[in-house]
């Protein structure tokens, strides 16, 4: 091929990548809203299905994941008393009340990214890496999904 099929070849791509990375980025919106759907139904046997997990691996990856759970419960119950603590009272936030709260909220935070860590632990020696993976993968999806839905809610602190 002569330099200017070669040219005219990569021209092509260069056109049709943008339409076709915006295609992806649409699936992934379509893809976020199923998820979001599936896990207010039942994001147990959501997670069962995108894993296809083994006998064997099943019995390791349940009790990880009923204690992560637990675990990301507590955390978000933690969250949500500073949430309310923020926007919900009538009087006006002081800055030193402020300073209180927004230490709270890291430390919600810093305790789910502990979890997190843990649960990598648990998974890597209980199931083959690719499952690990793709469920601490879809994990942080749901949990992307999951703050998107708390921040449209909440308004921001005057």
């Amino acid at each position: 091929m002569n330099r200017f099929g070669i040219a005219f070849v990569l021209a092509a791509a260069l056109v049709a990548a943008p339409g076709a990375f915006a295609q992806d980025r649409l699936g992934d919106a379509t893809d976020m809203q199923a998820l979001r759907a599936a896990v207010k139904t039942d994001k147990r046997a959501y997670v069962a299905s995108v894993l296809n997990l083994t006998e064997a691996e099943a019995k390791k990856f349940w009790p990880i994941y009923n204690a992560y759970q637990l675990t990301l419960d507590r955390t978000n119950r933690e969250r949500n008393l500073v949430i309310v603590d923020i926007v919900g009272s009538d009087k006006p936030l002081t800055d030193a009340y402020a300073k209180y709260l927004l230490k709270d909220m890291i430390e919600a935070d810093e305790a789910e990214i502990r979890a997190r860590r843990t649960l990598q632990n648990k998974l890597v020696k209980a199931l083959p890496a690719k499952k690990a993976a793709r469920y601490l993968q879809l994990e942080s999806k749901i949990r992307a999904v999951q703050a998107y839905d708390v921040a449209v809610a909440i308004p921001l602190v005057k």
